[in-house]
Parts: C-alpha cells; sequence; structure tokens
C-alpha cells in the first residue's frame, strides 16, 4: 500500500500524541501511587547492549553504561509509538486516521502488550511476561493497562487530529 507524505505525517502526529498520552498518565500514576515510572535510561542501555550482540542483559543495572542511554531509552520509546501507529494504520487502512474508531485503537493497543512481555521484558532480565520479577502478575498487569491506555492514547490523537486539520 501506497501512503501519502500526509498520511506519512499523520501517523508521525498520532504516534507522538499516543505517547505522549501515555507518558501523562505514567506520570499521574507514579503521583497518585507512588509507583516509579519506567526507567527510560536502562531500557536504553538495553537497546545499546542488543545493537552490540547481546540481547538480553540478566541484571541492566549492572551491565556497562551506554553513552547517552536515557535519551536513547526515550527515542526508543517514541519510535515504537509511531511505529505502532503506522501499524495499526497498515492493518485497518489509511480510512482509521479520517474516521477513528475507539475500539480498533484500544483493541490493538491490548494486542501490543506482546511487546513488553516477548521483548522487552525478557531482554531487562525478567523472563517472559515478567516471570523472574517479584510480582509478576503486578507487572503483566501494569504493561496490560499502559498498553490500553496507548491505544486510547491513539484514538484521542487521531481524533484531535481530526479536529485540527
Amino acid at each position: 500500500m501506497s501512503w501519502s507524505l500526509e498520511i506519512m505525517l499523520k501517523v508521525v502526529v498520532i504516534g507522538i500524541g499516543a505517547t505522549v498520552i501515555l507518558d501523562m498518565f505514567a506520570l499521574l500514576r507514579a503521583k497518585l501511587t507512588g509507583q516509579p515510572m519506567m526507567n527510560w535510561a536502562m531500557v536504553g542501555r538495553w537497546v545499546g547492549h542488543f545493537t552490540m550482540g547481546t540481547p538480553v542483559l540478566r541484571y541492566p543495572a549492572e551491565a556497562a553504561a551506554i553513552p547517552g542511554e536515557k535519551a536513547l531509552g526515550w527515542g526508543f520509546h517514541y519510535v515504537i509509538g509511531i511505529g505502532l501507529a503506522a501499524t495499526l494504520t497498515q492493518l485497518v487502512g489509511p480510512t482509521w486516521i479520517e474516521q477513528p474508531r475507539l475500539d480498533w485503537a484500544v483493541g490493538f493497543g491490548a494486542v501490543t502488550v506482546i511487546l513488553p512481555w516477548f521483548f522487552m521484558q525478557p531482554g531487562l532480565g525478567l523472563g517472559i511476561a515478567a516471570r523472574l520479577a517479584p510480582a509478576p502478575w503486578k507487572v503483566r498487569r501494569q504493561s496490560l493497562t499502559t498498553h490500553v491506555v496507548f491505544g486510547v492514547g491513539l484514538y484521542l490523537s487521531a481524533v484531535t487530529l481530526q479536529s485540527v486539520f
């Protein structure tokens, strides 16, 4: 499928918007519950080591630091958000941008929980679906909640884009 520059730009805006909404939710959750926010420096460290051939950091805090790891982690986070917006658009077609549907966006967001469960959490030494975490079901619920919120963010970003353009 060929996308126009306009569709590509809208996908980028939607992906960034959804990720910002996710980050605002994480900040609010941290303020209300005292739960720490995601450590994007550790994600950047994992990404850095991954690109050097080490896909799993059993003890990320003890792994060698990567120059600019915090920026790398945050950048990775936003690139993934844009990539997921592009994936949803590819799956359901660009018309979803003009006619956003909450069920598609939230359902897609929920399904994307496979990314942390099967890639990021194992890569950060937590095992598949955080099975090695001290409270695996808590981590799983938080991941699922976060990804559902990302889906809501996709929808709200698309709706906002509609009203602006």
